[in-house]
């Protein structure tokens, strides 16, 4: 059994080993300019550019055009909440670097309501998280809203050494409870949420909107723990 436990440990080491070696350790050569997660770019007007999109001005259907048409587009809601119309990528590739994708709409609350009412399915993903699959004649609008956030969860697991190394040393820290910590930084539009527990977070939107992230963060972080 011991020996059964080692090869199956070894065989992991030898799959995980260089996706993480490959955020730790780079030949900067090799490495794309423009499309890594750590690659952000702010823009003379305090815009900031990743994945080759701008939150607040690029839409859904240019993160389409740039991560495929696999996105898949839904209505995502909480109970007694309009939700929120996202574009969903299983697996996206951003530079070497993979993981799952997130694409927040910037729709008016109206519309998703109407959005909701047309669409031909709804089903629970977790709990009581709802998710309504968009009516054949609603993706186009929802393909023409601009990306009011992007939230990108890598495969690798990253640790705290290797997001300072990447992203450099964050404006603020906040701990909302006992395993995750939100790294902020705004004038890159990001947050980093540090997860001991699960899995790491980067959330990107436009830095004019960074206080609308923060606000939250700052509620729960001054809340009294249970």
């Amino acid at each position: 059994m011991k020996i059964a436990i080692a090869i199956i440990l070894l065989a992991l080491a030898i799959l995980v080993g260089p996706v993480v070696w490959q955020f730790a350790h780079f030949d900067p050569k090799a490495v794309p300019t423009s499309g890594l997660p750590w690659q952000i770019e702010v823009l003379p007007g305090g815009e900031a550019k990743v994945f080759d999109l701008i939150p607040g001005r690029s839409t859904l259907a240019e993160a389409r055009t740039r991560f495929g048409a696999e996105m898949q587009l839904a209505i995502v809601a909480e109970p007694n909440e309009a939700g929120n119309v996202e574009g969903y990528y299983e697996q996206a590739t951003a530079g070497f670097v993979a993981g799952k994708l997130i694409l927040t709409a910037d729709l008016p609350g109206d519309i998703i309501e109407g959005m909701r009412e047309r669409a031909p399915k709804t089903e629970y993903m977790q709990s009581t998280t709802r998710k309504a699959t968009l009516a054949e004649a609603d993706k186009a609008a929802a393909l023409a809203a601009p990306i009011r956030a992007m939230a990108f969860v890598p495969s690798a697991q990253l640790d705290e050494a290797v997001i300072l190394e990447r992203f450099g040393q964050p404006a603020e820290r906040i701990r909302v409870n006992d395993h995750v910590e939100h790294l902020l930084y705004p004038a890159k539009g990001l947050d980093v949420v540090l997860d001991t527990k699960g899995k790491e977070l980067l959330q990107y939107v436009a830095p004019a909107r960074f206080d609308a992230l923060r606000a939250p963060l700052k509620a729960l972080e001054s809340s009294p723990k249970p």
